[in-house]
């Protein structure tokens, strides 16, 4: 990419402050939506101009004149039932995107997510002409994807929108995924699923950083790419790789599939029935996101995007490690 001024929304998230810090060292102007003034000071800290603001409620037309180029990375991840994520992230995806084009924003990069095509069944190598299922997982699938649709919409006017869809982001400075796996087995909850054996897409949120710069370059308007690592691995796998560099193990425990199945239907339906009094350990979102196979077929954004990963599992994995021994070391 040339010099841009460029506007990321979710700024201070995990992938929104991984791509905001990306395209400051890359020499870019960036501006970044947060939602605090925590959050401002420390994405000012990163040389970036931080706006205190909501997608909901925040005029942004203003704020994102001058802008060339947008990264909608902001989002409700929760993924509890009755949550109100399928609201926020739809109604939030259509302000943003009229105010870019109100602004003169001249292209836009939408993070998704492989959620979308979750409904507790398996995904296997699946592509970008897979179907929205009828019934969604929950909130969190049912929001983003709306977003999507609302965003093809845009493109479909004219909007020069592109849609990007990792799965299971991970890497430095993880506050997703990692903090719950980590609390789950130092708390002795954590158990697989039966076994744990089944196929895994995993995207380093360093190659999703390198996938938004291709979107900008090569995307095609209204156009969705699935992006991860590459070749698969076990859930099994993964999980006590990204375990072993915090110095943990997970343990053999497991549990049949067909239990959780059935404890996250009766957890949100006793959530719905109690007026979310009542929640069960884990919502069917959790499940469907964590219990099954779901793996991507990226040759697409290969092919379009000319997209390959740029980090490795095993190089991801030295960082992860790395960065445990720097804590550790301040801490001492």
């Amino acid at each position: 990419m040339t010099e841009r001024h460029i506007f990321i929304t979710g700024a201070a998230g995990y992938v929104g402050r991984n791509l905001l810090r990306h395209y400051v060292a890359a020499g870019h102007r960036v501006t970044g939506l947060v939602r605090s003034a925590e959050a401002a000071e420390q994405i000012a800290a990163w040389g970036a101009r931080p706006v205190i603001g909501d997608m909901l409620t925040t005029d942004l037309v203003p704020v994102m004149e001058g802008t060339q180029a947008l990264v909608h990375a902001a989002a409700s991840l929760d993924h509890g039932p009755g949550s109100q994520a399928a609201r926020i992230n739809a109604e939030g995806t259509r302000r943003v995107l009229e105010s870019a084009r109100a602004a003169g924003v001249a292209s836009t990069v939408l993070i998704s997510t492989d959620s979308v095509l979750q409904d507790g069944r398996p995904l296997c190598n699946v592509d970008e002409t897979t179907p929205y299922p009828s019934r969604p997982a929950g909130g969190y699938s049912a929001g983003k994807a709306e977003a999507e649709r609302i965003a093809r919409r845009a493109a479909a006017a004219g909007q020069n929108v592109v849609i990007l869809r990792p799965r299971m982001v991970w890497g430095r400075d993880d506050t997703t995924a990692l903090p719950i796996l980590t609390e789950a087995v130092r708390s002795g909850r954590f158990a697989w699923i039966s076994g744990g054996d089944y196929l895994c897409s995993t995207t380093h949120v360093g190659n999703l950083c390198h996938a938004v710069d291709l979107a900008f370059g090569h995307g095609r308007r209204g156009e969705i790419y699935h992006i991860s690592d590459g070749s698969p691995r076990s859930f099994r796998d993964t999980v006590s790789a990204l375990l072993a560099t915090q110095g943990l193990t997970a343990g053999t425990k497991s549990v049949p599939r067909g239990l959780i199945h059935g404890f996250a239907r009766i957890g949100d339906g006793l959530y719905r029935l109690t007026g979310s009094r009542l929640r069960g350990p884990l919502s069917f979102q959790d499940y469907a996101t964590s219990a099954v196979e779901i793996t991507l077929d990226i040759r697409k954004a290969e092919r379009e995007l000319g997209y390959s990963p740029v980090v490795s599992w095993e190089d991801g994995l030295t960082e992860l490690r790395q960065t445990q021994v720097t804590t550790r070391l301040i801490e001492v």
